[in-house]
């Protein structure tokens, strides 16, 4: 996330923003990562981007400089623009990931720009929603849904996300401890034993293990399970 410095407005007309996502795509060019959401606000910016070539210092330097240069050059100014170093975190599960996706994606309804995604011009929703753009790489989070009928239906429903510094610490419970908890929970011992379970029972203790603080990619490990199959299971249904 890069934000404007004091909190003000990065982006003062349209011309503005587009100058920003063509400099956002000749970065990607050079750079070569994978940019999966991306929202501009009037005084922030969000990016959830898949690293690839060059690391996210650079990528981001890369795109502020070369943005700051030709905004101070029409608003003829001098200085930053941005407040202080970018803010980052990795996304390092499925779960996350979608959470981020839709919270990147919800940002101007949750900020009162628009009633429902869709109307706000500066955001990936429109490529995810059938709108082809030169940023979007969409085929990752595709993945996690049968269509794209379904991906529009989990990023437009009600939640609670939060992201970045605004959620909660995480519980972190141990593989070796998490796998004493599957085999209480299920009963089962290994992976092979799981599977054997019907598809009910295999749902019902998924849930279990996500209520028990086991993360996603755990209960996939220790049941067999898919990662996507285990978030729809516990995130989903």
């Amino acid at each position: 996330m890069l934000r404007g410095i004091n909190r003000q407005d990065i982006f003062r007309d349209d011309e503005d923003y587009r100058r920003f996502l063509s400099t956002l795509s000749d970065c990607k060019q050079i750079s070569g990562f994978e940019l999966y959401a991306w929202c501009l606000m009037p005084n922030h910016i969000h990016l959830l981007i898949h690293t690839r070539n060059e690391p996210i210092d650079l990528i981001v330097k890369r795109i502020g400089s070369r943005f700051v240069w030709w905004y101070n050059m029409k608003y003829e100014r001098i200085g930053h623009l941005f407040q202080d170093r970018f803010r980052s975190e990795p996304v390092e599960d499925d779960a996350y990931f979608l959470t981020v996706l839709r919270y990147i994606m919800q940002n101007p309804m949750k900020a009162g720009l628009e009633a429902a995604p869709g109307a706000w011009l500066w955001s990936s929703y429109a490529h995810y929603n059938g709108q082809e753009d030169f940023l979007t790489d969409a085929a990752f989070a595709d993945g996690f849904f049968p269509n794209r009928e379904a991906l529009l239906a989990y990023v437009c429903r009600k939640n609670e996300d939060r992201a970045m510094d605004e959620r909660p610490k995480a519980v972190h419970i141990t593989d070796e401890k998490a796998a004493a908890i599957a085999r209480k929970i299920t009963g089962c011992k290994t992976p092979e034993a799981f599977r054997q379970l019907d598809r009910a029972e295999q749902r019902k203790y998924a849930k279990r293990l996500r209520e028990a603080n086991l993360s996603i990619a755990q209960i996939a490990r220790i049941t067999g399970m898919p990662t996507t199959t285990v978030y729809r299971i516990t995130k989903m249904e």
